[in-house]
């Protein structure tokens, strides 16, 4: 099945949803685009955050198309004001908020505990750590007047593993994971389930950007149990899943959608071993 074509049900109707970086880096289809369509498709109307309203209005246009509905808003989730501001017009909008999807991230600044730098880190860290702390902050009193609400927060498979070149991207990504867990703890008597993704080695037009070769996307794949490379699609549906009913028992938990990466990769095989002698 291509999973970029309609297949709808209304599992989702009557909800209302904020996805931050709602926008992909050039054309095609991430992780918060993915999220936003199907979410969308699915019956929940979206509003969609990102500092490049361009984007935005792409991811808009495509919902469009399936007869979503959808509004746009330019805001700095590291900046608390926005954050509030993003909520409020939200929740004058639609009239309610159900769903939170946390997407906003990035790599941040190299190096190792020597090399980094630690003003860079202070800012990766907001953007990374503290925007879905400000945006749970203003969305979960509004998903209590609705009877409770799903979070999903987007971590990577580095905050599971930790190695990578830098000190500070496996670090923020682990302190998501930290604060998915808190969340949940303190908010499932709310009726809000908080729970998190782990993306692999996801290939989108954010990686497409750094001028990824064939051979690196081979490598890539080759890392994984499975032999292939994920799509934003693969993210997006992960997203339907936690926020939908039939994820209504689940919170606190780490999704890895990495095609078996953070397991660990394939070998030789195995030789059957000898019966055991006593």
């Amino acid at each position: 099945m291509d999973m970029a074509q309609p297949q709808r049900d209304d599992r989702l109707k009557g909800k209302v949803a904020i996805i931050t970086g709602a926008g992909s880096r050039g054309d095609g289809i991430g992780n918060g685009r993915a999220a936003a369509v199907l979410l969308a498709r699915h019956g929940a109307r979206v509003a969609l955050v990102d500092t490049d309203v361009d984007a935005a209005e792409e991811t808009a246009r495509l919902i469009a198309v399936e007869g979503g509905i959808t509004q746009i808003y330019d805001g700095d989730v590291s900046d608390r004001a926005s954050c509030e501001a993003i909520v409020e017009r939200t929740v004058e909008g639609f009239g309610r908020l159900d769903i939170l999807v946390n997407n906003v991230g990035l790599t941040g600044p190299r190096g190792d505990a020597i090399e980094v730098d630690d003003r860079a880190w202070d800012g990766a860290m907001r953007i990374n750590v503290a925007s879905m702390m400000l945006m749970a902050k203003y969305a979960i009193p509004e998903m209590m007047k609705s009877g409770g609400g799903s979070i999903i927060n987007l971590t990577s498979i580095a905050g599971l593993r930790g190695g990578h070149p830098s000190l500070l991207y496996p670090t923020s990504k682990s302190a998501v994971i930290g604060l998915t867990r808190a969340m949940a703890a303190h908010h499932g008597r709310d009726g809000i389930r908080v729970n998190c993704i782990a993306p692999g080695t996801v290939y989108t037009p954010m990686v497409a950007s750094r001028g990824m070769s064939d051979e690196m996307r081979k490598a890539r794949a080759a890392g994984t149990l499975l032999g292939t490379e994920g799509t934003g699609w693969d993210i997006g549906y992960g997203v339907l899943f936690l926020a939908s009913d039939e994820a209504r028992w689940i919170t606190g938990i780490t999704l890895a959608i990495d095609g078996g990466a953070s397991v660990g990769q394939t070998g030789s095989p195995v030789p059957p071993s000898e019966p055991l002698r006593h």
